[in-house]
């Protein structure tokens, strides 16, 4: 964009802190190659949305999106947790492996939040703000002010701040930025392209950088919040993190780029192409999921009579593709010897793979659904 600035460093007195310049103000793209990837973007965004009206309960299916992005924003703050170890309860978990599941949990519930709060509350700080306290919730980062900006200098990369990567905005100037940010995103009357708009509001929130911890999943969430509120997207099916954790270098390189040589553009093309390969990937696995459905319920044909119950537990399985006897049986109101009898069934189908190996507190895993989100 013409004669974009990303701000300065200024002297805090031992350290300088970069203070980026406000961004609620019109802005013009120039650069035809990005408008051109503007424009595949859009069209995919077009062709994932549609899923939202024509894939049938595709509120079943949304959880294991938002497992996914959970586990993958998790990643790339340091978590190791699979989606194989988040849809399992936490009795299931290794005690080293705890303090990593609980703060992949915590962002299931911040984003399950947030996405149910838009409803009534508008993509604000406030609403940022709750979010952050869920996120914070009885984790590692439960004593760095969960649902409030940060009241002292912070950092990215190094021992101390002394040689640290980044230094965001003082303390004392994080509420004005933020309500630049916030009339930015709701200033209707900027003639600006969604997908570019919410392509700076990541740029300018993670360079604000108002919370003491957890600014990353905050940010990388705003996203999809954004999209949904705009109603560029009816449900909440497509999430960046994957592509970010995926390209993870590219993507601290180009937010770097900006804040050093006022190259925002690149950073447009970037984010463009994460928009368009998430697309086209959430359209793949949509596509993949039908045709497993059809053919799972094809093959549950053999429970005969009990065909509607076994319907019962794999609706159950899309929202969270891991049972036990005592989940089928409260489903279903059937007997546990009738449950383990269905369960068993599925199993001989290839459709369930107990996972335990033990007689007793068998689990059973729709594998072939989870391979579809890896």
């Amino acid at each position: 964009m013409k004669n974009f600035n990303a701000g300065k460093n200024i002297s805090q007195g031992s350290y300088k802190s970069f203070q980026p310049e406000f961004i609620n103000r019109e802005w013009q793209v120039e650069s035809m190659d990005l408008i051109q990837l503007l424009s595949t973007a859009d069209r995919e965004m077009g062709r994932l949305d549609m899923y939202s009206e024509y894939v049938p309960n595709i509120d079943l299916f949304i959880s294991m999106h938002i497992i996914k992005e959970a586990t993958q924003s998790s990643k790339i703050e340091g978590t190791k947790t699979k989606i194989e170890e988040a849809i399992l309860d936490k009795e299931n978990i290794d005690s080293e492996r705890r303090d990593d599941w609980d703060e992949v949990q915590s962002y299931i519930e911040a984003l399950n939040s947030a996405i149910r709060k838009l409803s009534e509350l508008p993509v604000s700080s406030r609403l940022l703000k709750d979010t952050h306290r869920i996120l914070l919730k009885g984790v590692r980062g439960k004593h760095k002010l969960p649902g409030e900006f940060r009241a002292s200098q912070n950092w990215i990369g190094g021992a101390s701040i002394a040689d640290a990567k980044f230094i965001p905005p003082v303390h004392t100037s994080i509420s004005e930025y933020m309500s630049d940010l916030e009339q930015f995103i709701h200033n209707e009357t900027l003639s600006f392209p969604y997908l570019l708009k919410i392509a700076l509001i990541h740029y300018q929130f993670e360079t604000i950088h108002p919370f003491l911890d957890g600014n990353g999943r905050i940010g990388r969430l705003l996203i999809t919040l954004y999209l949904i509120e705009k109603g560029i997207l009816k449900k909440p099916i497509l999430y960046l993190s994957d592509f970010f954790e995926r390209n993870r270098s590219l993507y601290y390189d180009n937010l770097t780029l900006v804040r050093e040589k006022n190259d925002i553009e690149q950073w447009f093309r970037f984010f463009m192409v994460g928009v368009i390969e998430t697309a086209k990937s959430g359209i793949s696995t949509f596509d993949s999921i039908l045709k497993l459905q059809k053919d799972v319920e094809h093959k549950m044909q053999s429970l005969g009579s009990r065909y509607k119950h076994g319907q019962t537990i794999l609706n159950y399985l899309f929202e969270r593709p891991i049972i036990n006897a005592k989940k089928a049986k409260e489903l279903t109101g059937l007997s546990l010897p009738s449950v383990y009898k269905i369960l068993n069934t599925l199993e001989e189908q290839n459709i369930l793979y107990e996972t335990t190996g033990a007689k007793r507190g068998k689990l059973f895993l729709f594998k072939e659904y989870v391979q579809l989100f890896k």
